[in-house]
């Protein structure tokens, strides 16, 4: 087992529990009444409740990814919108709070307009990728790449590393975290504009800058992504009412298990782990696999079909801030999950599985927010049709309406109030106050 990569072995405990249920749901399937759960129907159950949930993985490539200090200087930052080129849009324009960290558009809009839909933040500490496509693998050097997009946030690396530098409790903060910081207001040396990624006057001045000083600014780069990691891998899931229906079903209570479902949801579960096959790729206490899979979601009109994960892949092993390049805090490089990543024609089209919590309010939902509301979800996987690119892994499904209603309301089971963060609050206005927080005990 342990030469498996580790996306196939952090799996394989419940896709052992599907390969044993898929064969027997339909012989215990009762049309006039429920029959009980199977030993192994409960094990899989269980496998999906938030009590299974371990603790946040280990983040060696981030030094400072459990620094409270750090932490409060990454939430600083995340509703900061002096990281962006106009001064008007930061993290939390597109990852709203109160919207799960999302921004209920069909693709995100912030100074420009986005190509894809913006995903949840609630549990992003667990997935080994990031994006859609899975172009980053790590939750710090994908809080990197929004600040140049132009569509996004707008600026320069430089630019940013200079607001650390301008602002007093910034500046503190970091020279506690990390260390001093080069001498950034120095403009002949460091042009605000410079960025390898920013417009032909932004990569001149950034080709124009000595290899040293380009090296610095990517450390203090880096370690500002370092930071927003260390505060977004705080936010976690809340438990739900499926989740009580869990620990009803553990404790033995099955008198207040009945009470927290209803019949349509407790239907709706029994569809979810059998016959609608939706725990093939929605499996564990988050509901994904964290992998990639074509479902033939067509784009808009007009779009060229997405390639997703077979240019995400491409990019991820090109990029600087990836777990092999030297901005990581790992000494060992140990970078399983990139060096098992292969390439390959079934990636074509394939983009990354997302959670199935807190749907609510998250709509409208796939990768360019193509389809408006989850009763459509449903029903496109109902149908399965061809993609336009690559091959749409899923199949039709068969369900009846009445199948497609308690899908629905199990989903709906799924739903919190909006997540909490560990040890302080998600919300703008309580923002931690640095200077409060710059003397601690590392």
């Amino acid at each position: 087992m342990n030469r498996l990569p580790p996306s196939l072995r952090r799996h394989l405990p419940a896709m052992l529990a599907v390969a044993l249920l898929l064969g027997g749901l339909e012989r215990l399937a009762a049309p006039d009444g429920e029959p009980p759960w199977t030993p192994a129907e409960r094990a899989l159950i269980e496998s999906l409740g938030l009590g299974a949930l371990p603790p946040l993985p280990p983040a060696p490539d981030n030094a400072v990814a459990d620094v409270p200090l750090a932490a409060a200087m990454g939430q600083r930052l995340f509703f900061d919108p002096r990281t962006s080129g106009n001064g008007a849009v930061s993290c939390a324009t597109c990852h709203q709070p109160a919207r799960r960290f999302t921004d209920g558009l069909a693709t995100a809009r912030a100074i420009g307009t986005s190509p894809r839909n913006t995903p949840s933040l609630v549990g992003v500490a667990y997935s080994p990728w990031l994006y859609w496509d899975g172009r980053k693998d790590s939750l710090w050097s994908q809080a990197l790449a929004p600040l140049e997009n132009p569509d996004e946030h707008g600026t320069t690396r430089v630019a940013v590393a200079q607001l650390v530098h301008a602002d007093p409790a910034y500046r503190r903060t970091y020279q506690t975290l990390f260390g001093p910081l080069p001498a950034l207001d120095d403009t002949s040396r460091f042009p605000p504009a410079a960025s390898p990624n920013g417009s032909a006057e932004g990569r001149r001045a950034w080709q124009a800058m000595t290899a040293e000083d380009r090296d610095r600014v990517n450390a203090v780069f880096a370690n500002v992504g370092k930071t927003l990691a260390a505060f977004e891998r705080r936010l976690l899931p809340q438990p739900a009412r499926f989740d009580r229906y869990v620990a009803a079903l553990e404790n033995g209570d099955e008198a207040t298990a009945e009470t927290l479902l209803s019949p349509s949801e407790r239907r709706g579960l029994r569809l979810f782990i059998g016959r609608a096959q939706c725990v093939q790729c929605h499996n564990g206490p988050l509901f994904t696999n964290h992998e990639f899979h074509n479902t033939g979601v067509i784009s808009a009109e007009g779009e060229e079909p997405d390639r997703g994960r077979a240019a995400g892949l491409r990019e991820l092993r090109a990029d600087p801030f990836n777990c092999l390049g030297r901005y990581s805090d790992d000494p060992e490089r140990a970078c399983a999950e990139l060096e098992f990543a292969r390439g390959g024609p079934e990636l074509l089209g394939a983009m990354r599985t997302p959670s199935l919590r807190n749907l609510q309010s998250t709509e409208p939902f796939m990768h360019k927010g193509q389809l408006a509301t989850l009763r459509d979800v449903l029903e496109h996987y109902n149908r399965a049709p061809p993609a336009l690119i690559g091959h749409n892994e899923a199949k039709p499904l068969g369900l009846t309406p009445r199948d497609l209603d308690d899908l629905e309301a199990f989903l709906g089971t799924l739903a919190t109030p909006p997540p909490g963060v560990a040890d302080s609050d998600a919300s703008e206005a309580q923002v931690l106050d640095l200077d409060v927080l710059v003397d601690p005990v590392l």
